[in-house]
Formats: C-alpha cells, structure tokens, sequence
C-alpha cells in the first residue's frame, strides 16, 4: 500500500449510511460518502486523484503540529517551570508560519497501527470499546512521529489518531412517495469520530492539532451552480466573537463581538444571507474603540479577505483536552462516552459537551452536528492602580484574561477554478488544471481548534496556553453526527 492508496472505513452493515475515505498522506479525509433516500452523497471536497492533494494543500487534511497562524521567528516558551524554544519558520508572506511550517503533519505519511504495531497512547480500556484491530474495518489508528526540531518545533512528539465511524440505533424509516408530504422526522445515520492524542518526550512544545475539512451538502446532487455553493446552506455556531487580527491574519490579543459584525451570527440561517463581499474567512482591517466598561476591547470590522475564528461562547467541557500521565494508566477511558450511538432523544450523552456547530442543507436533507472537547475558560483578572496614595482594585477588564476555543470558519473564497480539479461526483472532470475546479463559495471548512498562537499571550500562562509537557498527554477529539430528514416534494 502506498501513501496515496485510500482506506475505506465502513458502518458495519450490508448497505451502510456511512463511509470514509482515509489517505496515509497527510491523514486526509479523501471521500465521506453518505447514502440517503437513494442518492450517494461524497460531503467533502477535493480532488479526483488521491495524489491531488499535494498540490491542492490543507483539504481534508490533518494540520500539525499547530494550526493556524503564528508569528515567524524564536520565541521562548514556558510551562510549569519547564522551558524551551520554538523557531516558527517562514511559509507564508513575510511575517507568517502556517499550519505548523513549511513541511507540516499534512504532508506527512501517517501509519496505521495493526496488532504488531498497537496503539501506545490510547489504553486497555478505551480499546475494549472497539473491534480488534487485525479485523477493524469501521475505524482505524495512526500514528505519527515527529523529530526534536521539526519545522522549529522542540522535542520528538509522538501523535496518534483515532478515525471511527459509530452506527447509530436502530431506526425506523419511513420514506414518502412523490406528491406526498415528507415526514418531519431527522434520522441519524452514524457518526464521524477523530481522536487526537500526544506526547512529548522532553520538555515542552506547542500543540494544536485540527482537520482542515470542508464541507458540501449539496455538490453530489449536480443540479446548477446553486448546489455547486454553500450560501444556501444553513449554519449554526454557538460563538458570541470573533478573533481579532493584523493584515497578514496573526492574533492580536482581542475579540470582535458578533453583535457589531452581524455578518458573524450564524444563528441557522443560510451562509448566504449575510455574505461578505470576499466570502467567509477574512482578514480584519480594524478601528479600535475601547471602553473599561466593557468586557472585552470592541473592534469595527472595516475590512474583510481571509478565514475566520469563532470563539466558542462559554460552556460547561468536562472531557479534559490534557491530562497529567501518571492518569494514564489500563483503566483510564476517556472514549466510552464519545462511542455512544446517536439516534434516539433520551439517549444518554455521559460527559460529552453539547453540540456547537451544525451545518445543513433544506435541498439534499443532511445535516452535519459537531461537538468538541475544545473548551472555555475564564482566568481572573483583577488589575490594580493607585490613587491618592490608595491602592484600589479596578474594574474587571477581560480584555486579556478570557483563553477560549472554537472553530475556525472559511468559504473556501480564494479558491481558483482554474487550479487544482473538481471531483467528478461534483460535476467536475476530476482532471487537474483543467479549467473546472472549484470557485469561491464551495465549501464550509470547519476547523476545530484552540485560539490562533495561545502560548505567546501571557495571559494564558500554565492554563490554555497550548503547550504540552513531557508529563501530559494531549487529547482533543471532535465527533460530527450525519443526520438525514427528507425535503419536500
């Protein structure tokens, strides 16, 4: 097998709802395939040809070892007394390392584990919860190891991922014959799960894993440019700002609220409806207006050109995303809630947080639910002044004491048809350069992941700062419910 030949994952059934395509390279998503009412849907974009992906960069990929944008250069980190030095390199622009440098964990071969090689991140426990693997058809486990100094980054850090496709209960479907109404029922149709582990054997490092996925519930149907876009698709992120960033997308310490760039409520109605000119993401040209009365710094979006981060709005997360590893031991389980099969209303969800993106479509009936363990948290922080010889505590400024996560939202509106291919399944020729590829507005990338280069702001300093040390374990998974409900007639 090589790194470009597919690994399909399947709902253990005759005739499944539900099925993967996974690439050794760069642990790409290269097909999810969704059967409903008839049709055979492939819900995520891309090329025709698995080798496509080298040149048409962060689709479906995995991104490591941090996502997003950092400042290029050296910068000292520190974690619990334990210090080390990151030299982010230069792979965007003049001032930018992106997606982890110019040689990140998506354009590397990642190995599947078999009972010779088995899985040294996740335990006895989480393992009794799934087939063995000599027979394991609906998930998979990879491994990746990445050497001290890596694209800049310090300490060998071993990362292993789980993908897993979970079937839901039994249903009862019900479809109706043309002219009649369609029932109101969704139905669920299985479950998408990715769980991301790590450890670093020295030392401190960053890490910030994600899966650069995008997202089309309408381009199989290949009915006019309208199926072809996003804008007519319905979303929902429980987020109440956004990151505020430079021209050249870098963090800038503060927030945007969604209430003053209404374009960024997405409260289940159509991405369309309030588009930005350039398409969702953007960079933010910004005009300050800051009062202490309020919590956080207010941004005026003047300007807008790249992907956006939406931080997620505060929330109760008890799956930890970072465990000390004297806690990793045979009995640990932090999976048996994350397998639950969806479908039914009373269905217990155990520890799981609830969900905080949805994205769907009225036209072709699917719905995609995401729910992560990425969470919020709140440092206190009461800053003091004197006056009059009195020392008198201030107001709360949250400006630099809220460290959150969320998911980073982009239309895929840089997207040149003239580059890279289309899938045939989407109405393209699958042939690369060939003049039909992709345009603006054909996706919804979701990216899950922790606020844009966390460990340089003091304030996250030994709580969310996204580093890992020698005596942790990392551990973020992101789990998306497929769900079905048939349209209208």
């Amino acid at each position: 097998m090589t790194d470009f030949d597919p690994i399909l994952l399947t709902l253990p059934s005759l005739a499944p709802s539900l099925a993967v395509e996974i690439l050794p390279y760069g642990l790409t998503f290269h097909r999810v395939f969704v059967q409903a009412d008839g049709r055979t849907h492939d819900i995520v974009i891309g090329p025709e040809d698995p080798r496509g992906h080298i040149t048409q960069k962060y689709t479906n990929t995995i991104i490591g070892r941090y996502a997003n944008r950092i400042p290029i250069g050296s910068h000292t980190i520190e974690r619990n007394g334990v210090e080390a030095e990151v030299v982010a390199e230069l792979n965007e622009g003049s001032r930018v390392s992106l997606h982890g440098g110019p040689v990140g964990f998506d354009s590397l071969c990642w190995t599947r584990l078999t009972p010779d090689t088995p899985p040294a991140l996740f335990t006895e426990a989480e393992l009794a919860h799934l087939p063995p693997l000599s027979v394991a058809t609906s998930y998979g486990i990879f491994r990746l190891v990445s050497p001290d100094g890596d694209q800049g980054y310090p300490g060998t850090m071993s990362t292993e991922v789980l993908i897993a496709l979970i079937p839901p209960v039994e249903q009862e479907r019900k479809y109706v014959e043309p002219g009649q109404v369609a029932p109101s029922a969704e139905w669920d149709l299985g479950s998408i799960l990715y769980v991301y582990r790590a450890k670093v054997d020295k030392g401190v490092t960053p890490v910030n894993l994600t899966q650069h996925w995008g997202f089309n519930l309408e381009a199989s149907l290949k009915d006019g440019e309208d199926t072809l876009s996003v804008k007519n698709q319905n979303i929902t992120i429980e987020s109440d700002r956004i990151v505020a960033r430079d021209a050249d997308s870098l963090n800038i310490g503060n927030f945007i609220p969604v209430t003053s760039a209404t374009e960024h409520l997405h409260e289940g109605q159509k991405i369309g409806d309030k588009y930005p000119k350039l398409g969702y993401g953007e960079y933010n040209t910004l005009s300050l207006s800051f009062s202490p009365f309020v919590p956080y710094r207010r941004y005026i979006l003047i300007e807008s050109f790249t992907d956006d981060y939406y931080a997620f709005a505060p929330r109760t997360v008890k799956i930890p995303k970072r465990f000390p590893i004297s806690e990793f031991t045979p009995k640990l389980d932090l999976l048996k809630d994350v397998l639950i099969p969806s479908g039914t209303e009373d269905a217990t969800r155990g520890d799981r947080p609830e969900p905080v993106v949805e994205l769907s479509s009225d036209k072709s009936g699917l719905k995609l639910v995401f729910e992560t363990n990425r969470m919020w948290n709140l440092i206190v922080y009461l800053p003091t002044l004197r006056s009059w010889g009195i020392l008198l505590l201030s107001i709360f400024s949250l400006a630099n004491s809220i460290s959150e996560d969320g998911v980073m939202f982009y239309s895929n509106a840089w997207a040149d048809p003239s580059k890279g291919a289309r899938k045939k399944i989407h109405g393209g020729s699958g042939i690369k350069d060939h003049g039909d590829g992709y345009v603006p507005g054909t996706a919804a990338f979701l990216e899950f992941h922790d606020i844009l280069a966390a460990f340089l702001d003091p304030a996250n300093k030994d709580g969310n700062d996204t580093l890992l040390t020698s005596d942790e374990v990392y551990h973020n998974y992101v789990r998306c419910d497929v769900r079905f409900k048939q349209p209208a007639n």
